[in-house]
């Protein structure tokens, strides 16, 4: 199969299925990509809240409602607004901070 490829110009690559739990978590933010929640008017609170790293809850409870805020703050995440590891289960003390696409923002 690799000969084949090469012949014609194309990479081959066998790739391995993603960890699971880094195919949740980003399952799970993927739930939150639409622009709808993007929370105009709690975005740059948002980055302001997890401009220093901190337990994703206290952040949430900072900014207000966590059932108005948590959908902001996934979509941050999903985003790369903020940042948090994915490779562990996302839950309410995974720390979370402003992402590359959050820096210069607020």
């Amino acid at each position: 199969m690799e000969a084949a490829a090469l012949a014609v110009g194309w990479q081959y690559r066998v790739l391995r299925p993603p960890d699971p739990v880094l195919a949740a978590n980003l399952g799970w933010l993927a739930g939150y990509r639409h622009p709808r929640y993007r929370g105009a008017e709690l975005s740059g609170r948002v980055i302001e809240a997890f401009r220093r790293p901190r337990p994703l809850i206290e952040g949430v409870r900072e900014l207000g409602d966590p059932l108005e805020v948590l959908p902001v703050v996934f979509h941050a995440l999903w985003t790369g607004v903020l940042s948090a590891p994915l490779d562990k289960p996302l839950h309410e003390r995974v720390v979370v901070t402003v992402g590359r696409a959050g820096r210069g923002l607020s």
